[in-house]
């Protein structure tokens, strides 16, 4: 998880309209990249957080959601930063997710608008998306140059990303700590693994008393 935040003054937004900043889902990676080169110039702070793998498994196993870290990890972002007034696009809820942020924030000076869909519509909340986006971006392909092996963008739609983690259960007794052991994704694959040795284990149990029957 790779969470960011940007300050910037309002008299140099429009600078960020002028560089073609938008949803980060909608440029490739060499475009995001492009432009977060040029973020850099315009904005006054840029804040990046990361949260390994590892480390949100520990969250969860103590009862903590993706939702809650998310927000714990934002909150951080608001105390440091010099923002008075602070733009945060909402995972779902929005009034709930605001309050969450509130409950981790250790000062509540600070004017709050959260929203869904802000990556879409406000030009700094954009660009604090392409930001996070380009970091992950650059951890994906670290992982890629470290296990030599292509396994895509690492979400659940690309069949590489399954093809690798489905190939790493087979193979390993402990998944590595790059691999979020929580995600359903990987329960479900850890489960399907389990259900096909289950299988095979009855079946060659079964061609045992078969022979034995001869």
């Amino acid at each position: 998880m790779v969470i960011a935040g940007i300050v910037i003054d309002k008299k140099d937004e429009a600078k960020l309209v002028k560089i073609g900043v938008r949803d980060s889902k909608e440029l490739s990676p060499q475009r995001r990249e492009k432009l977060a080169s040029e973020i850099e110039k315009i904005a006054k702070d840029i804040f990046v957080l990361r949260v390994p793998a590892c480390k949100i498994d520990s969250y969860r196993a103590s009862g903590i959601n993706l939702d809650r870290i998310e927000a714990m990890k934002m909150a951080e972002i608001i105390d440091i930063s010099s923002a008075d007034t602070v733009y945060v696009d909402s995972l779902n809820n929005p009034s709930r997710f605001e309050k969450i942020i509130f409950g981790h924030l250790r000062e509540n000076d600070k004017e709050l608008i959260v929203k869904n869909f802000l990556d879409e519509s406000i030009p700094v909340v954009s660009a604090a998306s392409i930001i996070a986006k380009t970091e992950r971006d650059k951890s994906i392909e670290e992982i890629k140059r470290k296990v030599n092996f292509d396994f895509g963008v690492g979400y659940s739609h690309d069949k590489r990303t399954i093809e690798f983690i489905d190939k790493l259960i087979k193979e390993r007794k402990d998944l590595p700590p790059f691999i979020r052991q929580s995600w359903i994704t990987t329960q479900v694959l850890k489960e399907n693994s389990l259900q096909r040795k289950i299988k095979d284990f009855f079946f060659k149990k079964k061609e045992k008393c078969k022979e034995g029957e001869r």
